[in-house]
């Protein structure tokens, strides 16, 4: 039988649709109830692919004794956090606080009126390993609630009143937060084996954009080598799929062998940007090939037939974490032969003995990453691997990592200049403005015909940045355009008069918090991204109102970035962008020119402007097309030749 989830649309809400649990989804309706009933609310937030949500779904949701528990003196209610960041980001805090670490599951118990009085995240269904059994526990807060409800009702006022406490931020004016970011990733730097820090090592590629930018600017040879170093060992790693290409969620191991399994857009389209950034500022191949691989991916695995791009697909494969992409030796050589098995297992480091529970992860971190020769035989490993066994995937579509993958799709077109890539990211855009968008208000979601909830800040910074990637990939206007009617819609809805912007608008449901989220996590926050993008509109606009509000973004992010530089990279590519912009080309075009060429003619991180006709300020010099280029604060005489511009 069927519980309260059923008429749902959230893959991940649907996956307990059958659970003995009488779940309800986020609604007035299972509020009402807990207060009618004088209940306590279980409030379980996860995701589609997350594994621990799998493991306490298997252990706990489909067992009927704990089932019964909950149903009894329980109002519980399942949330998808990609779907509502919101309540995601309010109770991650609120378990944070309580545990001093977050992650997914969440699990929440709170009051009828949103208050929350303990939080966790994973329980097992019995207690073991001086870990609390969800039973027990739900056992035990029944009985608290009943007999020392003024307890939990004195610890919910204090967490709430600790979390609506009023920071005081250090005075750092005369910090550049930039210079200290540097600083601060040559020492957590693993320079043995790339990336940041001791295991797990996530990707976070916005921190070696942040570190490929500053070395565009200032040289700093560290800077270039630390994101090579880190760029190189992920792909040569397990983390990155060598046989159907795409990169899973993180490291579980200090060298990039042992990966957790799920495969994310958003780490993929993060991941495409910090590959093709490191291709514009080497020109070394083997960086634009693994974008275009994961690229490939993308565009085999994860795009819908509507041009939208699916969220994830799941470590999981019959139960079993990372089956689908382990292999034996001797499979192997049978699908191949003798020969060629026997090269091809050297090659990705398969053998005997096994790498990762006596199966294998296949990687190249004991060979030659440029070596090609055995890729000719990946088409027939994925085939056999196909027939093997399948991978579940969240095929639900969500605007903030759409518009992610839209701007990678552009930047991997303007450094490949294939129009494959293009055609994708126009493709998803229309996908976008049919069915996640009225007017200029977004929706967060669509999936089963339907659309989601009204979009949150990352929402809209994420599609504004894909507008302005597709305006530079394109130079049409429209795509500015509507850039500048989104961005004026945040200022509207979002902002806070204190400075930044909340996650959630104006017209949105109020929560117990309203969250302002300003440091970069998996993902860059939607603060930073709307910091980057009203210094790229004040760039190409000249627009003094995004200026000002550019400056005064950033000054309110610099506050909580000079003591964290490091949970702030996107916000730092905002401030080198700002203070030391790359090279700005102006274009006044003559009637005859071609302008579906100009966007592949000039250097791919340049900020263009096009003209759609010539101006006093900006005349054709000569009657015919004219760039006007500006670099390091000085502009170099008008020239009619676009060669050379980089």
């Amino acid at each position: 039988m069927s519980n309260r989830l059923a008429n749902e649309t959230s893959p991940y809400l649907l996956q307990h649709k059958e659970n003995p649990v009488d779940w309800y989804p986020w609604s007035k309706e299972a509020f009402e109830r807990a207060a009618r009933e004088d209940k306590p609310i279980f409030l379980s937030i996860g995701y589609s692919a997350c594994h621990w949500c799998h493991v306490l779904a298997h252990e706990s949701f489909e067992n009927k004794e704990t089932a019964a528990i909950l149903n009894k003196y329980f109002i519980s209610i399942k949330v998808d956090k990609e779907e509502r960041p919101d309540i995601d980001s309010v109770y991650m805090a609120v378990c944070q606080a309580f545990t001093g670490s977050g992650g997914w599951p969440i699990s929440i118990f709170m009051t009828a009126d949103q208050k929350p009085f303990f939080a966790g995240t994973y329980f097992p269904k019995t207690s073991r390993g001086g870990m609390v059994g969800l039973r027990e526990l739900l056992l035990i807060i029944h009985e608290k609630w009943v007999s020392d409800r003024d307890m939990l009702l004195r610890q919910s006022d204090d967490i709430i009143k600790y979390m609506n406490r009023t920071q005081t931020t250090e005075d750092t004016a005369d910090i550049d937060p930039t210079h200290l970011a540097v600083r601060q990733y040559e020492r957590v730097y693993d320079k043995k084996y790339g990336g940041f820090g001791r295991a797990p090592k996530f990707p976070t590629p916005h921190n070696l954009l942040f570190l490929l930018d500053y070395y565009e600017r200032y040289k700093t040879t560290s800077c270039l080598d630390m994101a090579e170093h880190t760029l190189l060992q992920m792909y040569r790693g397990g983390m990155f799929d060598h046989i159907g290409f795409g990169f899973c969620r993180y490291s579980t191991d200090k060298s990039f062998l042992i990966p957790h399994f799920e495969k994310m857009l958003y780490d993929n389209a993060l991941l495409i940007q910090a590959y093709c950034k490191a291709y514009t500022v080497t020109k070394k191949e083997l960086y634009l090939q693994v974008a275009e691989k994961t690229a490939s991916y993308i565009l085999r695995e994860m795009s819908s037939p509507e041009g939208g791009f699916y969220s994830s697909q799941d470590a999981d494969s019959e139960g079993e974490e990372g089956k689908y992409y382990l292999f034996t030796a001797s499979e192997i050589t049978e699908v191949l032969g003798q020969e060629n098995g026997e090269g091809f297992n050297r090659h990705y480091g398969i053998t005997d003995a096994g790498n990762f529970e006596g199966k294998n992860i296949p990687n190249l971190l004991g060979s030659d990453p440029y070596d090609k020769k055995f890729e000719a035989f990946l088409p027939v490993i994925e085939n056999y691997r196909k027939q093997r066994c399948s991978l579940h995937r969240d095929e639900k579509i969500l605007t903030s990592w759409n518009s992610l993958m839209i701007a990678a799709m552009c930047q991997l077109y303007l450094i490949s200049k294939k129009k494959i890539y293009l055609s994708a990211a126009g493709h998803a855009d229309r996908f976008i403005q049919e069915y996640l968008r009225d007017s200029d208000a977004l929706y967060v979601s669509f999936h089963m015909g339907k659309h989601g909830v009204s979009g949150f800040l990352d929402d809209y910074a994420s599609y504004i940045s894909a507008q302005l990637a597709l305006y530079r990939a394109t130079l049409e206007h429209e795509y500015m355009n509507r850039a500048e009617r989104l961005c004026d819609k945040v200022l509207s809805d979002f902002a806070d008069t204190a400075g930044g912007f909340y996650l959630y608008g104006k017209d949105h449901e109020e929560l117990i918090l309203r969250p302002k989220e300003t440091y970069d996590g998996a993902l860059p926050s939607g603060n930073s991204l709307m910091a980057y993008n009203l210094v790229s509109l004040s760039l190409l606009t000249d627009n003094e109102r995004y200026k000002i509000q550019a400056e005064r973004q950033l000054e309110h992010l610099s506050r909580d970035a000079a003591q964290y530089p490091t949970n702030h990279s996107m916000l730092l590519r905002a401030l080198l962008m700002h203070d030391k912009p790359g090279m700005k080309i102006t274009v006044a075009v003559d009637e005859n020119t071609d302008k579906s060429s100009l966007p592949l003619a000039f250097p791919p991180d340049a900020t263009i402007i096009l003209l759609p006709h010539p101006t006093k300020e900006y005349p054709l010099k000569n009657g015919k097309t004219t760039y006007y280029v500006c670099r390091d604060h000085m502009c170099l005489p008008p020239t009619n030749d676009p060669n050379g511009l980089s």
